[in-house]
């Protein structure tokens, strides 16, 4: 088991007293997870600002299939960066609209690159892209 670090830190009332409500709204059992959460989140942001190593993305685009080629665009742009893209979820949300979310791995600027041309296909709607690490380094 890997040794524990306890630190310490200064912090107005008003702000602890914020801190602990959203904590507890959320189900945190202490400010050591909460904590502990930002933390992670301050890594896995860093990593993406850096564009080094492996990461991980989680793409969501919202597009109209009765727009002309989008499908078939989509389609291509998914197979020319098949090794990067993981899976792909298709859903028919009505008779007009679909959403697609897909898996990216690879460095931070090709998923940045891959989500970018897929969110700028015409018929694209809306494109949403979430990243995050493949957790190595967020013991």
């Amino acid at each position: 088991m890997e040794k524990i670090v306890r630190f310490s830190t200064t912090i107005t009332p008003k702000l602890l007293e914020r801190f602990d409500k959203i904590l507890e709204e959320r189900g945190y059992a202490n400010r050591s997870e909460g904590i502990r959460d930002i933390i992670r989140n301050f890594i896995v942001a860093n990593e993406w600002e850096r564009e080094e190593g492996e990461a991980v993305g989680s793409l969501t685009l919202l597009y109209d299939h009765d727009v002309r080629g989008v499908s078939d665009k989509l389609i291509e742009l998914q197979h020319t960066h098949h090794t990067s893209i993981l899976s792909s979820m298709h859903v028919h949300l009505d008779e007009h609209n679909c959403l697609e979310v897909l898996v990216i791995r690879g460095k931070a600027k090709e998923i940045k690159k891959i989500s970018d041309a897929l969110i700028a296909s015409r018929g694209v709607k809306h494109g949403k892209l979430v990243m995050t690490s493949t957790g190595k380094g967020l013991d």
